[in-house]
């Protein structure tokens, strides 16, 4: 069974307030107080933010035991210095983001000025893994036209700079900023994939091919294809559901390529209008079918998914939990409508943000 991973982003805010803020160096050095040559905890762009990452799991009774410790974990930490965590891809309340000190961080807020300055968003980052970079490439290709259906399920952002922005995952329209993100054309083979790396890092635009931020790529550090559309999830249950839905499109695709089955040859320009469709609505209306890139009810799309994936969420033992998972957020809402029901409720910004960060141990 292939292992799964996954790196989540946190925001660091003020227990009282909700305001976010600039202490994960803080965060980090308390950490690394505390367990000496930690792994777990990483600093990000801006100092609002901290990441962990999960060691790769194939049961997802285990990932999501280790989410729910590392979110524990790093809401100790911060609370030592007087903040907690909480996992929401966006601030609800105005933010000037701070950005790292280090060589790179700088680097990159010279090149991309404002566009660098002001994106401070919180995304979960699933790994998956493969057996070669050819079978990986094979699943790049192949997975292309779900992973607009993995945004729509995780939509968490819907607040942007104090104002309802009318999307559910607006983080995702923001990351559109940088300049290698977003959908690629089918790649046909490893070699092709890492000659158009090259090709972009000797373009002088992006540093390194840490910055190919594709919507999933190859990872640069694992054996592992790592899908990164997602927002960060309110609750630990939606990265899982995440995390499994990931790694039973990753296995289907790998089946097919196996097969001899070629991938759907949709253009980036229509995976971009699938993309900003989930963005736009969530779960709450319409999403472009995978298949037909025409719209139907969004439950009518997430079947789809589960149908396609079906056969190796069943051999994993993860259908049953799928199909639950995905029935509780088309029920009860994604991170996305529960922000705004508790803005209806409390009519503050501030309580959303707190109440959120309470959602995230849970």
């Amino acid at each position: 069974m292939r292992t799964v991973g996954v790196e989540e982003e946190l925001l660091l805010v003020d227990p009282e307030t909700g305001e976010p803020k600039a202490l994960s160096g803080a965060v980090l050095a308390r950490a690394e107080q505390d367990d000496p040559g930690q792994e777990v905890f990483e600093k990000e762009l801006y100092g609002q933010m901290l990441e962990f990452a999960t060691h790769p799991q194939a049961d997802m009774a285990d990932l999501s035991e280790e989410i729910v410790r590392c979110r524990t974990e790093a809401a100790r930490h911060a609370g030592e210095l007087g903040c907690t965590v909480a996992a929401l891809a966006s601030s609800p309340l105005p933010v000037s983001p701070s950005v790292g000190t280090g060589g790179r961080y700088q680097w990159m807020a010279r090149q991309y000025g404002l566009a660098a300055q002001e994106p401070l968003v919180c995304g979960c980052h699933v790994h998956v893994a493969v057996d070669s970079d050819e079978e990986g490439v094979a699943v790049l290709d192949r997975i292309r036209p779900w992973l607009s259906v993995l945004a729509a399920l995780s939509s968490n952002s819907p607040y942007w700079q104090g104002k309802d922005t009318s999307y559910h995952s607006y983080r995702s329209r923001v990351w559109q900023r940088w300049p290698s993100a977003g959908p690629t054309e089918v790649f046909g083979s490893a070699e092709r994939y890492h000659r158009r790396v090259a090709d972009m890092v000797a373009s002088g635009v992006i540093l390194d091919a840490g910055m190919v931020y594709f919507d999933a790529r190859l990872s640069q550090r694992y054996p592992t294809v790592e899908v990164r559309v997602a927002d960060v999830c309110l609750h630990t249950s939606t990265a899982v559901l995440i995390a499994l839905l990931a790694r039973g499109l990753v296995e289907t695709a790998a089946r097919e390529w196996r097969a001899g089955r070629e991938p759907v040859d949709h253009s980036v320009s229509l995976l971009r209008l699938a993309a900003w469709r989930a963005a736009r609505s969530g779960l709450a209306q319409e999403l472009l079918h995978p298949a037909t890139m025409r719209r139907l009810p969004a439950g009518t799309v997430v079947d789809a998914l589960l149908e396609h994936a079906g056969q190796a969420l069943a051999d994993s033992g993860d259908l049953d939990r799928a199909r639950a998972g995905c029935a509780r957020l088309l029920d009860g809402g994604t991170g996305a409508r529960v922000q705004r029901g508790l803005l209806e409720r409390t009519g503050s910004l501030r309580e959303v943000v707190k109440a959120c960060a309470r959602h995230t141990q849970t």
